[in-house]
């Protein structure tokens, strides 16, 4: 599967979860998300669905990087190795257009309406159903377990690019938007 049809089954997931009534939670419709874009991709062959776990974790190298590291680690007051795949879940499960966006300049998420409204409410923005729709499709698809179909080779972080995610004067230089939308997070 080629990285247009994956943003594709994205946005189709997209569509029939907005037209869904859900609770509201970024994180409630991130899974939403993931769960239709599964069986979206169930309905196709093994081989594609194979296809899509290898763009699936291309997407996840592409967006292995610091600056977006820390926007992760200010947005959800804190971000492990785990919750950082977990947050870049929740951002394939926004769409393309602003994970392209976040993945050139991440202080752009400040501008995100699930971002702000995360902001006030405290939420966490992960999701770790993302990671998973390739396995939950091929295995509604065949009822067998995905094979290792892929692999994934994450780029050295820059560590010119690097800096303390705790220190929220180097926050406000680097991701200024975001640091003043979360300046209770980052108050002495």
């Amino acid at each position: 599967m080629d990285t247009e049809t994956f943003w594709q089954l994205i946005e189709d997931a997209r569509a029939a979860e907005s037209a869904a009534p859900t609770s509201g939670s970024g994180m409630d419709e991130s899974r939403a998300v993931a769960e239709r874009a599964a069986a979206l991709l169930a309905t196709r062959p093994a081989e594609e669905i194979q296809g899509a776990q290898q763009t699936f974790w291309n997407l996840m190298a592409a967006s292995y990087g610091i600056r977006l590291w820390g926007a992760a680690y200010t947005i959800n007051g804190g971000c492990s190795d785990d919750g950082f795949d977990y947050f870049r879940g929740w951002l394939i499960a926004q769409g393309r257009e602003v994970f392209e966006r976040a993945v050139a300049d991440p202080d752009t998420l400040a501008d995100s309406p699930a971002v702000r409204t995360a902001a006030r409410t405290w939420d966490e923005l992960e999701c770790e159903a993302v990671l998973g729709i390739a396995w939950d499709a091929h295995r509604q698809a065949t009822g067998e377990e995905l094979p290792a179909c892929w692999s994934v080779r994450y780029p050295d972080l820059d560590d010119a690019a690097a800096f303390d995610f705790d220190d929220k004067e180097a926050v406000a230089r680097h991701l200024p938007k975001l640091a003043a939308l979360y300046a209770g997070w980052l108050a002495d």
